[in-house]
């Protein structure tokens, strides 16, 4: 038979009820507060940094399709141009060069087979950060030569963020092809030696790379950005040398299909 319940024990199992709720304090709501605020600010992160690139870079690869396009239609026009002066080149052979372009123009595109068939951005003078590489474009220093001129063409992009355009420049293997398209045609340079350096390290962008009391000698192409991802405690470099101009009228060169295209 079941015992009556004394009226006392009612009473007793609504308080240890009472008891087992927790009860809401300043701590912990705080606590929930920060805890909200941390996953918004991871959920930020991975969009800027991973969802974001894929969408820009995209969006970038397009864009640089399109100018290539353009050029393609428009008829070619005379442009400067400076005299091989390699050996090995016939002596007939001119290499169009580029004339000095005002801030922020777009002249160029950069292709690397390493990185992929769909790997494009534009290129644009100057490398200041709000308007050119925050904008998801590969800046040329303005103080450095034009592609296919006797000297040192240097470009910088990011690693992370806004396309993040040179993000696998450590992939690059000795031999790969970096090509320069304009609307002459394409400048084929063929990457040789990665190293990393301090920011302060000003001479990667010599005439001769790092060799700041060389005349310049040769055609050397420079690709600089931040090492490791994420911060800017050095910077990554890697350099190339030139290998051939192709103009338009002979049509896209060998080096934008032959090797690693995956």
């Amino acid at each position: 038979m079941t015992e009556p319940t004394s009226p006392s024990a009612e009473p007793t199992r609504r308080s240890r009820r009472a008891r087992s709720r927790p009860r809401a304090t300043f701590l912990s709501v705080l606590g929930e507060v920060f805890l909200t605020l941390g996953i918004l600010a991871l959920m930020y992160v991975s969009w800027h940094t991973w969802i974001g690139d894929i969408i820009i870079s995209s969006q970038k690869h397009a864009e640089a399709d399109a100018l290539a396009e353009q050029w393609a239609q428009e008829p070619a026009e005379a442009e400067p141009h400076e005299p091989a002066a390699s050996p090995a080149d016939p002596a007939d052979v001119q290499i169009p060069v580029l004339g000095d372009q005002e801030h922020g123009d777009v002249f160029g595109i950069m292709r690397v087979p390493r990185f992929g068939s769909d790997w494009k951005f534009n290129i644009a003078s100057g490398i200041s950060r709000p308007d050119i590489l925050d904008e998801g474009e590969i800046g040329h220093y303005p103080d450095t030569a034009m592609p296919g001129d006797m000297g040192n063409t240097a470009y910088a992009a990011h690693r992370w963020t806004s396309g993040a355009a040179f993000d696998p420049i450590d992939e690059l293997v000795i031999g790969d092809a970096i090509v320069v398209e304009t609307k002459a045609g394409w400048y084929t340079y063929r990457f040789r030696s990665l190293e990393y350096v301090q920011d302060t390290q000003v001479d990667v962008l010599a005439p001769v790379p790092n060799k700041s009391d060389v005349a310049a000698n040769g055609r050397y192409l420079t690709l600089t950005s931040c090492a490791p991802k994420l911060n800017m405690l050095e910077r990554i470099i890697a350099y190339a040398v030139f290998e051939e101009f192709t103009p338009r009228s002979a049509g896209a060169p060998a080096s934008l299909t032959d090797g690693v295209t995956a």
